[in-house]
């Protein structure tokens, strides 16, 4: 049973500078499912587009050390 790629956009805590954002965008890349990652510091947010489902991903975002808010 193929899933469907869907994008998910989630309000980020804990980034505070772009080493944060581009630690965050590496961890997210290598989480399965996942086939593209946007983090935008300024707004901090983050859009990730693929197979994960939101418990998975919000796993993934507190494993690399920050907050999942929203989605």
């Amino acid at each position: 049973m193929n899933q469907t790629e869907s994008t998910l956009t989630l309000t980020v805590g804990g980034m505070t500078c772009d080493g944060c954002a581009r630690s965050l965008e590496n961890a997210l890349k290598k989480q399965p499912g996942v086939t593209a990652v946007a983090v935008d510091l300024a707004q901090r947010t983050l859009r990730v587009t693929g197979t994960i489902e939101l418990p998975a991903l919000r796993r993934a975002v507190a494993a690399a050390g920050f907050e999942a808010e929203g989605a």
